[in-house]
């Protein structure tokens, strides 16, 4: 068993598929509490049941990062059940895509409402938990928080707010001792890129992304938690997003070049 999550409380919100269904199962291979948020009731609680049938610990908390009051509810039930919480990972989110002109404001107010509320909702309400444990917050961000792709304006503008957020948290909770990890993966396995506009899954929409570039879950999960137990900074998941955040940061001139090609024919992809 790995050190540095023995013991842990972890709250992890929209675990009830993709990268989060798969950091529960992380959590409890390296001897962690979980607390398990989504809307999906019945798969969080098959996915609680499952950690706990193979040793783990898990609860199931139904919660919508959308509506407040939700988060706070499922830190209380991390409360009752474990005693506290030491670490809250803000994973819930989804991705609207389409050219700025086509949106509509609904549009960009629904991504920004789960993707960037969602996030900071989840951030107060396990605050205080946080800062008597010393523990840890990790905003699941994007490559796309670097690079705005054409056709993914509103999901590009969700995840540069996240990174914003983050980086404005780690100095405003230093002195209290708790670390803030931004992840920004690339291309993982998901359910993501099959969730329309208005967060609805399509179980018929094809995988836009070739399988050589998506990274699998459980690979993710591990790179994911071993940042967020090391108290790191920043964790960039997949080699095509390392790639991609360095032109973003040394050969912007490069990629708005290359952006511009794509411009008139993009209709963008999810992470």
């Amino acid at each position: 068993m790995e050190s540095g999550l023995a013991g842990k409380v972890v709250l992890i919100t929209g675990a009830s598929s993709g990268i989060g269904e798969a950091l529960a199962r992380e959590v409890a291979r390296r001897g962690g509490r979980s607390v398990l948020a989504a809307r999906r009731t019945e798969r969080l609680e098959a996915l609680a049941a499952e950690v706990r049938a193979s040793g783990g610990e898990a609860i199931a908390v139904q919660c919508d990062v959308t509506r407040d009051g939700d988060v706070e509810r499922a830190v209380e039930e991390a409360r009752k059940a474990f005693g506290g919480l030491d670490i809250a990972v803000a994973n819930a989110g989804f991705g609207v895509a389409g050219r700025v002109e086509e949106l509509s404001l609904d549009d960009f107010r629904r991504q920004l409402e789960t993707n960037v509320f969602g996030a900071l909702r989840t951030v107060k309400a396990a605050l205080p938990e946080l800062k008597r444990s010393r523990g840890g917050v990790a905003l699941m961000g994007s490559a796309s928080g670097y690079l705005a792709f054409p056709g993914m304006g509103a999901y590009s503008m969700s995840k540069f707010a996240v990174r914003a957020l983050a980086e404005t948290l780690r100095g405003e909770l230093h002195a209290d001792g708790v670390a803030v990890t931004h992840v920004a993966p690339g291309f993982v396995a998901s359910e993501i890129r099959r969730i329309d506009n208005l967060g609805t899954l399509r179980d018929d929409a094809r995988e836009p992304v070739p399988p050589w570039l998506v990274m699998p879950t459980p690979k993710a999960a591990r790179q994911i938690m071993d940042a967020i137990a090391a108290r790191r900074a920043e964790a960039i998941i997949t080699g095509h997003a390392k790639l991609g955040v360095s032109l973003a940061r040394h050969a912007p001139g490069l990629l708005n070049a290359a952006f511009s090609r794509l411009g008139g024919r993009s209709r963008g992809v999810r992470r």
